[in-house]
């Protein structure tokens, strides 16, 4: 004699995070733009100490463009000038 519960169903329960889709835009998010890439930017070479640490962690490694929205393109050039510099023992 059990009675079954109203308004349960595991078939029919739907939460939110299964109808969003990683592929779906989000709506919220802005993107900002590349700060190495706006006029008047600096030049990114190993020479420059100062801008190459902005992108290092306090470890020394890398960071990644999620974290500091630089464009692709730049990071690239980032991730090479740095490793040139680390070489060089400027770094």
């Amino acid at each position: 004699m059990l009675k079954k519960k109203k308004g349960y169903n595991k078939k029919n329960k739907q939460s939110t995070f299964s109808k969003l889709s990683i592929f779906q835009p989000n709506k919220y998010k802005y993107k900002k733009s590349c700060p190495l890439s706006v006029k008047g930017a600096p030049i990114v070479d190993y020479k420059n100490i100062k801008l190459l640490k902005r992108y290092t962690s306090e470890n020394g490694k890398i960071l990644p463009s999620r974290i500091t929205s630089v464009s692709q393109k730049k990071q690239r050039e980032l991730s090479i000038s740095i490793k040139r510099a680390r070489n060089l023992a400027l770094i």
